[in-house]
C-alpha cells in the first residue's frame, strides 16, 4: 500500500497546496487522538474488532495490523493498542473483493500514458459502486456470524460504506459519517465554503461523548 499513499500524498499536495493539505493531515490526526480517547475509557475486553479493508484474523491478521501501524497509520495503531488490551481480531472483509478494489486503484496510479489512466479510471468509475456493496454485504454477513449474543463488536469502516446489519444487532456510531463525508466532499472546495470546512473540521476532532456498551 506504500505506493498508494505516496500518490495520495503527492496528488493532495498538488490540488491543495501544501499549507491545506498539512491541516487537513492534522485534522485526520485529530479525529483519530478523540477516538482513541474515547477507547481509553471503555474496557474493550473480549469485544471483536472488524476493520475495513481486513482480510485474515489470527497471526496473519495481527502481523498486517503490527506492519501497518508501523508504516505510521493511526487507524491500526488504534487496533493494535485494542487488540493489546483483549480486544479479539475477526477476519472482515473477502480477499478476492478487496483485491480487485485493489487492484482498480493501483491501476490509475500506474498508468503510464493519459489514454491508460482514463481508462482505468472508467473502469473503477463502472464498478466501484458494485463492488462497494458486495464488501459490505459481505462485512455485514461476518458481524452477523461471529458476534455472539450480548457480545460488543467495534467496526472501523469507511465513511462511504454503509454496513447493513441485522436486525437485533445495535448500531451505534461514535462519529457521524454524514459529516465525515461532508468534510471529504467539501475539501477540494474549502476555499469556497471556509466556515462551513472549518465547523466540520472542528467537529471530527472534538472529544467523543463517553458511551456504555
Amino acid at each position: 500500500m506504500g505506493s498508494l499513499s505516496r500518490e495520495v500524498t503527492e496528488r493532495g499536495i498538488a490540488r491543495l497546496g501544501e499549507e491545506v493539505w498539512a491541516q487537513h493531515r492534522e485534522t485526520v490526526a485529530g479525529f483519530w487522538r478523540s477516538v482513541w480517547e474515547f477507547f481509553d475509557g471503555i474496557d474493550v475486553t473480549g469485544m471483536n474488532v472488524y476493520q475495513d479493508g481486513m482480510m485474515a484474523d489470527g497471526h496473519i491478521g495481527r502481523s498486517i495490523v503490527e506492519d501497518t501501524a508501523r508504516a505510521g497509520s493511526l487507524n491500526y495503531q488504534l487496533v493494535l493498542k485494542l487488540l493489546d488490551r483483549g480486544a479479539l481480531l475477526v477476519k472482515t472483509e473477502d480477499l478476492d473483493l478487496v483485491k480487485q478494489e485493489y487492484d482498480r486503484l493501483t491501476a490509475m496510479t500506474r498508468a503510464k500514458s493519459m489514454r491508460s489512466k482514463l481508462m482505468a479510471v472508467a473502469k473503477y468509475k463502472l464498478t466501484k459502486t458494485s463492488l462497494l456493496a458486495k464488501r459490505d454485504a459481505f462485512i455485514a454477513a461476518r458481524i452477523d456470524e461471529t458476534l455472539q449474543t450480548g457480545q460488543t463488536g467495534i467496526l472501523f469502516i469507511g465513511a462511504l460504506h454503509e454496513v447493513r446489519v441485522a436486525a437485533d444487532i445495535r448500531l451505534e456510531e461514535i462519529k457521524d459519517r454524514q459529516k465525515v463525508r461532508e468534510y471529504q466532499n467539501l475539501l477540494p472546495f474549502h476555499s469556497r465554503h471556509p466556515l462551513e470546512f472549518e465547523a466540520l473540521g472542528k467537529y471530527l476532532t472534538a472529544r467523543v461523548v463517553p458511551w456504555s456498551p
